[in-house]
């Protein structure tokens, strides 16, 4: 448990991407409404930071906040921990004492994996939810608290309903109000400021030059799945900031698991099972692609695959979409000399980020290109 008065703004949510400027904008909308709020995410997300954030912008911010992790807390003490106790209720039980809700009367409670709190305890919390009231362990009087609820899981409750496993009544009383947090799998946009953040705020705690982290080391930071999310990388920036004194980040001071992630195949494998032309085609194809050649060839080449004139390209492979090509007009007689590579090379990446809005990976995706290339092909064209 965590008992922490704030008064001063540092629980800003750090990140520009979409997604999560979609969830400062809610923060914004819900935190003076004093509601209850159920923030669901994966482990790692910073689900409590998003608690904290909303009670520093409500009008209890001058208050206490208590954080709680429901999972991290026997079943046997639970109830007492969060309601209190009278003298005797137990053995051990010496003299009366305040819960967690008591403790955060007048601020907010969260309740980290509120999934984890069992079918019993869930009655008792469902009555304080409701009513803001309890009774204490071994107690007769209720005990009416002024006390924020905010929970959190990273479980899915409407499964857990449906096993027997979660409360209805209290589900559909808590998901009234939802925030999802994403996975940073899903924000890989803002790796590089979370990344740049954590260790500008270690280098200072440490006092240890900040030196930054090379463009390199970013991109693969980036390929990365982060199954940790944000937790595994402020973990990851701290370590390696301890064992690189203060230098610049490298793609070298990665771990291998990560660099090897990040690699991709440059070669160009040789069709088996094919004639002459039809390999011949088929390399021609890739190389085209990979190139950025001209698009009308592009387009011409790509519908004939997806109508299944061309039986020899491999289309998941390819993972080319074909309402990308719908937005490239066609030119029938484009004569490809006059034809500027480099503008339609342009053309093509900007299309492409901009139906990905920003994202690189994404982007790479729809292109048929590794990430790594569109990141050279960006800096060549100075998009």
């Amino acid at each position: 448990m965590k008992d922490t008065a704030n008064t001063d703004d540092k629980w800003e949510i750090i990140g520009e991407s979409d997604k999560i400027l979609e969830t400062k904008k809610i923060i914004e909308q819900i935190a003076s409404a004093d509601i209850s709020v159920l923030i669901v995410g994966e482990s790692g997300t910073g689900k409590e930071m998003v608690a904290k954030a909303i009670h520093q912008k409500s009008r209890r911010k001058d208050n206490t906040i208590v954080s709680v992790n429901c999972g991290a807390i026997p079943e046997g003490i639970l109830e007492s921990e969060l309601f209190g106790h009278e003298k005797g209720a137990f053995t051990g039980a010496v003299g009366k004492r305040k819960g967690y809700f008591e403790i955060a009367d007048g601020g907010t409670i969260f309740l980290d994996e509120i999934g984890e709190m069992s079918l019993y305890t869930q009655v008792k919390f469902l009555r304080v939810l409701e009513g803001r009231e309890f009774i204490r362990v071994g107690g007769t009087e209720a005990v009416k608290v002024n006390t924020r609820i905010i929970a959190s899981t990273n479980k899915n409750l409407e499964v857990a309903v449906e096993k027997g496993e979660f409360r209805k009544d209290l589900y559909y009383r808590l998901k009234a109000v939802t925030i999802n947090v994403p996975p940073l799998r899903e924000r890989t946009e803002d790796i590089e400021m979370l990344a740049n953040v954590f260790l500008k705020d270690f280098s200072k705690k440490m006092k240890m030059p900040f030196k930054g982290i090379s463009p390199d080391a970013i991109y693969v930071l980036k390929e990365y799945s982060w199954p940790g999310n944000i937790r595994e990388l402020k973990n990851l920036i701290e370590s390696i900031a301890v064992l690189n004194k203060g230098e610049v980040i490298k793609v070298s001071n990665l771990p291998e698991n990560l660099r090897e992630h990040s690699e991709f195949d440059r070669t160009l494998p040789v069709p088996l099972k094919m004639s002459p032309e039809q390999a011949e085609r088929e390399l021609i194809y890739r190389t085209l692609l990979v190139l950025g050649s001209e698009l009308s060839e592009v387009k011409r080449l790509l519908v004939e695959s997806i109508k299944g004139e061309s039986k020899y390209i491999d289309d998941e492979k390819l993972k080319y979409k074909t309402d990308i090509l719908e937005e490239i007009p066609f030119r029938e007689n484009d004569d490809i000399n006059e034809v500027s590579l480099k503008d339609n090379e342009r053309e093509l990446i900007i299309k492409a980020l901009t139906r990905n809005k920003g994202n690189r990976k994404r982007a790479a995706k729809d292109l048929g290109i590794s990430e790594r290339t569109l990141y050279r092909k960006i800096k060549q064209l100075n998009l």
